[in-house]
C-alpha cells in the first residue's frame, strides 16, 4: 500500500495525545469522587457504574479518527482486477488432423462449439479476433466489438493442410498491433503493395501487455513455417500472454482421409514451453466436454489489467461506520455523545 499525500500520516500522532488525555481524565474523575467524606456519597455517586462499557464509545470514536486520518493520506493499492475492456485473439488449427473424430462430432467442430461459447461469454466491451493457420496463417476476422462478426468468422474456419504454430502466433500479434511483427523474412507489405519493415519495439517484462491476449489451440506437431518457441519469445518481448490448448493425446490416433491412415501427435512439450515464455498457461482438452469447460474457465480469467487504485473512499466509509457505531451506542448507554 502507497499513500498519496504520506505527510497527513503525521496526524496519526493525535489519536496516542487523545489516549492519554482520555486515560488522565478518567483518573481525575476518580479523585474528584473520592474527596468526599462520606463513603455513602461515594457509593451514591458511582452507584454500580457503567463499568467497562463506559471505554467502549470513546474507543470506536478513536478508532474512527484513526481511519479518517489514514483516509486523508489517500492511500492507494496495486490490484488485479477483471477488465472489462481488452482484446483477445482466437488462433485456431485448422489442419488436417483436426479431422480426427476423438471429439465429437469432430476436434474442429467441437473447438469451434466451445469458441462460439466462450465468445458469448465475454464483456461486450472485449474485442475478440479470429486467426486460423495450417500451411500458413491468416486473419479471419479483425479484433471487434461485433459479435456477430465473430461468430461468422468461427463458423466458416475450415480444415486445411499442415500446422504453423509459430506462424499461428505472429499473425496474432499483427492482429494485436495492427502492424507487422518480426517473423522468418525481414519485411511485410504495406497497404499499397510496397515492403515496410516489421516492427522491432523494445522488449518489455513478460505478460506486461494485459489489455490483449492470445488463445491457441492445436492438436498436431508444427511442421512448416517459423519456430513456435521463437514466435512465442516475440510475443513474450512485447508482454502478450498465449493460453495455449492441446486437442488430443501425445500418444496420438488414427486419422483416415482419402484412402490414406496416419497417426496424429500432440506435441504437448511444445505448448506448455509456448504459454511458459509468455506468461499464460498451458489445459489439455481429450473430449468436447472437457473443451468446453477449459473455454468456461477461460472466459472468467483471461482480461486482467493491473490498476493502482485509490481506497479513500473505503477507508473514509469505515472511520464514519465507526464514528457512527460511537455515537450509538454512547446514546443508548449514557445518553450523550462520547
Amino acid at each position: 500500500m502507497s499513500f498519496l499525500w504520506i505527510e497527513m500520516l503525521w496526524g496519526v500522532l493525535v489519536v496516542p495525545v487523545l489516549v492519554l488525555a482520555y486515560v488522565l481524565l478518567q483518573r481525575r474523575r476518580r479523585r474528584y469522587v473520592v474527596r468526599y467524606a462520606s463513603l455513602s456519597l461515594v457509593r451514591e455517586a458511582l452507584g454500580r457504574g457503567p463499568g467497562i462499557r463506559r471505554h467502549v464509545p470513546p474507543a470506536f470514536f478513536l478508532a474512527g479518527l484513526a481511519t479518517m486520518i489514514f483516509a486523508l493520506a489517500r492511500p492507494a493499492a496495486t490490484v488485479v482486477l477483471p477488465s472489462q475492456e481488452g482484446t483477445v485473439i482466437l488462433t485456431v488449427d485448422v489442419s488436417g488432423s483436426m479431422r480426427a473424430e476423438d471429439l465429437k462430432p469432430n476436434r474442429l467442430e467441437a473447438a469451434k462449439a466451445a469458441a462460439r461459447r466462450f465468445v458469448e461469454k465475454q464483456p461486450r466491451n472485449v474485442r475478440i479476433g479470429v486467426v486460423s493457420f495450417s500451411n500458413s496463417a491468416a486473419v479471419v476476422q479483425a479484433p471487434t466489438t461485433d459479435r456477430e462478426a465473430v461468430l461468422a468468422a468461427i463458423n466458416r474456419l475450415s480444415t486445411q493442410r499442415s500446422t504453423a504454430i509459430g506462424s499461428g502466433i505472429l499473425t496474432s500479434l499483427e492482429a494485436i498491433f495492427e502492424q507487422p511483427v518480426a517473423g522468418p523474412t525481414p519485411f511485410s507489405r504495406g497497404v499499397l503493395g510496397q515492403p515496410e519493415p516489421a516492427a522491432t519495439p523494445t522488449p518489455v517484462a513478460r505478460g506486461a501487455y494485459s489489455p490483449a491476449l492470445v488463445v491457441l489451440l492445436s492438436d498436431g506437431q508444427s511442421n512448416t513455417g517459423i519456430q513456435p518457441l521463437q514466435a512465442a519469445r516475440e510475443a513474450s518481448n512485447r508482454g502478450v500472454r498465449v493460453y495455449t490448448v492441446g486437442v488430443g493425446s501425445p500418444e496420438g490416433t488414427i486419422l483416415s482421409f482419402e484412402g490414406r491412415a496416419m497417426r496424429v501427435r500432440l506435441d504437448e512439450e511444445t505448448l506448455k514451453h509456448v504459454a511458459d515464455e509468455t506468461g499464460g498457461s498451458y489445459f489439455r482438452a481429450d473430449s468436447e466436454e472437457n473443451l468446453r469447460e477449459i473455454y468456461e474457465n477461460l472466459s472468467t480469467r483471461l482480461v486482467f489489467k493491473p490498476e493502482e487504485t485509490e481506497l479513500t473512499a473505503g477507508f473514509t466509509g469505515f472511520a464514519v461506520v465507526l464514528m457512527l457505531v460511537a455515537g450509538t451506542l454512547s446514546l443508548l448507554w449514557f445518553n450523550r455523545l462520547p
